[in-house]
């Protein structure tokens, strides 16, 4: 039996998981995390469709939300609206 590799985009199959995939990560990961979320969140909804809607070229998506890249912000504003985020400021009581 051949054991295959998980891929946690094969589980965002709602708005609702990608959601709270997303916001946990905001609270609990690094800046590195973060773009590998919105990489695995774009995967799930389709990454040619994500291209499309951002003008941005399928290849270009996968380099600048892969692993260890510093993409520019205005490209994660791009892919945040493309599937379907914003980012939002909230006041924390310390």
């Amino acid at each position: 039996m051949e054991a295959t590799k998980f891929d946690i985009a094969d589980y965002l199959d709602s708005k609702e998981m990608i959601v709270e995939y997303l916001n946990t990560v905001l609270e609990e990961g690094t800046n590195a995390d973060l773009i590998s979320a919105i990489g695995h969140v774009a995967k799930a909804i389709g990454m040619t469709k994500i291209a499309e809607e951002t003008g941005l070229s399928r290849t270009s998506l996968y380099k600048a939300l892969s692993e260890d890249s510093k993409p520019q912000f205005d490209t994660v504003m791009k892919v945040l609206k493309a599937i379907g985020g914003q980012l939002k400021v909230n006041v924390v009581n310390t």
